[in-house]
C-alpha cells in the first residue's frame, strides 16, 4: 500500500482505498502516525498565510504566529480529531452503524491525510494571493473532497462489520 498513491486513489474510490487499509488491522499507531503526518502537513500548509500576515500585521511576529500554529495543529488538533471521531461513530451507531471506534478514527484521520495536497495548495494561494474568489473556490474545494472521502470512508467502516456479519453461515 503506497500511501501517496492511497491519497489519489482516495478522490475516486475513498471506500476501497478505506476498505483496504482497515483490512491491515486495527494498529492505533499506524492511525495516530495517519493524524500526525496529516496535521504536520496542515502546519506547513500554514506557513505562507503566517507569512503574509506576519508582513501585513508586524505588531504580532511571524515566531508567535508560528509558534501557536504550531501548538494548535501538533498538540490540540489531534485530541480534537479523536473527539470528532467518536461523535461521528455515536451518531453512526444512532443511525444503524455496526462499525468499531477505530474505523471512525481510521476515516477521519485519512481523509485529513487525503487532501493534504489541497490544504498545501490553499495555503500556497492564500499566502501568495491572499483574499479573493480563488481562495474560496479553493475552500469549497478542499470542504467538498473532504467531506466526500470522510464520509464515504465513515460509511464503508460503518457498514464493515455488517457486511462481514451476513458473510457467515
Amino acid at each position: 500500500m503506497s500511501l501517496t498513491r492511497d491519497m489519489l486513489r482516495s478522490y475516486r474510490a475513498p471506500r476501497r482505498v478505506l476498505r483496504a487499509r482497515l483490512g491491515a488491522g486495527q494498529r492505533e499507531d499506524h492511525a495516530l502516525m495517519i493524524l500526525m503526518l496529516a496535521c504536520g502537513l496542515i502546519f506547513v500548509a500554514q506557513l505562507p498565510r503566517l507569512a503574509r500576515e506576519a508582513h501585513f500585521q508586524p505588531e504580532i511576529p511571524l515566531d508567535a504566529r508560528l509558534g501557536a500554529a504550531l501548538v494548535g495543529w501538533l498538540v490540540i488538533a489531534p485530541f480534537m480529531f479523536y473527539a470528532i471521531a467518536g461523535v461521528s461513530h455515536l451518531a453512526a451507531r444512532l443511525a444503524g452503524g455496526r462499525g468499531s471506534w477505530f474505523g471512525a478514527r481510521m476515516a477521519l484521520f485519512w481523509a485529513l491525510l487525503a487532501t493534504a495536497p489541497l490544504w498545501l495548495l490553499h495555503g500556497l494561494v492564500t499566502g501568495m494571493i491572499g483574499p479573493g474568489p480563488q481562495r474560496d473556490l479553493l475552500g469549497a474545494l478542499l470542504l467538498a473532497a473532504f467531506l466526500f472521502i470522510w464520509l464515504s470512508g465513515l460509511y464503508e467502516a460503518e457498514t464493515q462489520a455488517q457486511d462481514k456479519e451476513a458473510d457467515r453461515p
